[in-house]
């Protein structure tokens, strides 16, 4: 029978961050082999963008080792933090003079891998727990459900706010509206106006009165 070799380290992995696989290195090498709250305490404080990202698969390290294995994450170092390229997305940008620019968009992958000092073997996966069956609900008497469907429901009475106004609005007619006063002035309009009499013109004074006047010869230049 072939021997069942001891598993010494718990890992986590991240695939396809959007980070350039230079600067996620830089952070690496800051927390290989330190323990996990040296590690925290580091990446907590550093000012890179790509410290974030490796914090994250550090903590889903320590989780998948104190969820699965049982362990204590405050025991735990780091024993590898490696990170491999990935795909390359390829961007272009206009230029100047209908020239085009390159843009490299890089990712990486991220792995970390966590130990007990001394290389200890890491013990056994936990057993999962049996998965509960949901209950069953009791099947519903069919007799009383037709019996209710088949009943028919009561009508409603008519509701005496309506009845009553209906009754009042035929008993009391509607008093009439006076006529507007429009009409009187239509009326007034219509009535021819009285004619005007007619101006007396003045009778031209005698002539005789004043006598003719000859108009002035003008003066000739000497």
């Amino acid at each position: 029978m072939a021997a069942v070799e001891e598993r010494t380290f718990v890992r986590a992995e991240a695939r396809y961050v959007r980070t350039a696989p230079r600067k996620a290195q830089l952070v690496a090498e800051q927390i290989r082999g330190r323990t996990v709250p040296e590690a925290r305490t580091i990446l907590a404080f550093m000012t890179r963008d790509a410290a974030r990202d490796v914090e994250k698969v550090l903590t889903s390290a320590v989780a998948n080792a104190e969820a699965n294995h049982g362990l204590d994450g405050d025991e735990l170092y780091v024993l590898t933090a490696t990170v491999g390229s990935g795909p390359t997305l390829k961007r272009w940008r206009a230029r100047a003079r209908g020239r085009v620019a390159r843009i490299k968009k890089r990712t990486c992958h991220i792995t970390i891998a966590l130990a007990l000092p001394e290389e200890q073997a890491i013990p056994a996966p936990l057993p999962k727990p049996a998965p509960v069956a949901a209950p069953v609900p009791e099947p519903e008497p069919e007799a009383e459900a037709v019996e209710e469907e088949e009943a028919p429901k009561p009508k409603r009475a008519p509701r005496k706010k309506a009845a009553e106004a209906a009754e009042t609005a035929e008993e009391k007619p509607k008093p009439k509206r006076a006529p507007r006063k429009k009409a009187e002035t239509a009326e007034a309009e219509e009535k021819p106006k009285p004619k005007r009499a007619p101006r007396k013109k003045a009778e031209p004074k005698a002539s005789a009165d004043k006598p003719k006047t000859t108009p002035k010869k003008k003066m000739e230049d000497s």
